[in-house]
């Protein structure tokens, strides 16, 4: 039961991987890649990282507390990180899509720039 539960963890966590990488080359720009690299590919990590830490703790009979930082450690620093690149992406006027239909940080700017005055 534990071979199976490991497999599927590095098997999904595989997919998803994939699926990031796939959206990184997809997507028209920079804000979109970004989205497809944090969510899939984080997730992916997570979950190859989780199948290990099993695959240890069942198969060898250690507990690798290394692994489960990583897992917090990555959880915690890549929305961030993707979060401030797309924040000096915009800074930097990087331009969205031709086809996207909404920029909420323009709006908020608007507003911030309404109330100072």
């Amino acid at each position: 039961m534990t071979e199976i539960v490991i497999s599927i963890l590095l098997l999904m966590g595989g997919g998803l991987s994939v699926l990031g990488s796939i959206g990184i080359v997809r997507l028209p720009d920079v804000y979109g890649r970004l989205h497809a690299a944090t969510k899939s590919a984080t997730l992916g990590v997570i979950t190859i990282i989780l199948g290990v830490f099993l695959y240890f703790l069942f198969y060898h009979g250690l507990f690798v507390g290394k692994l489960l930082l990583t897992i917090v450690f990555v959880f915690l620093t890549a929305p961030v990180a993707a979060f401030m690149i797309a924040r000096s992406a915009y800074n930097v006027k990087v331009k969205m899509w031709d086809k996207s239909i909404q920029d909420d940080l323009a709006e908020a700017e608007k507003k911030l720039k309404s109330r100072s005055k």
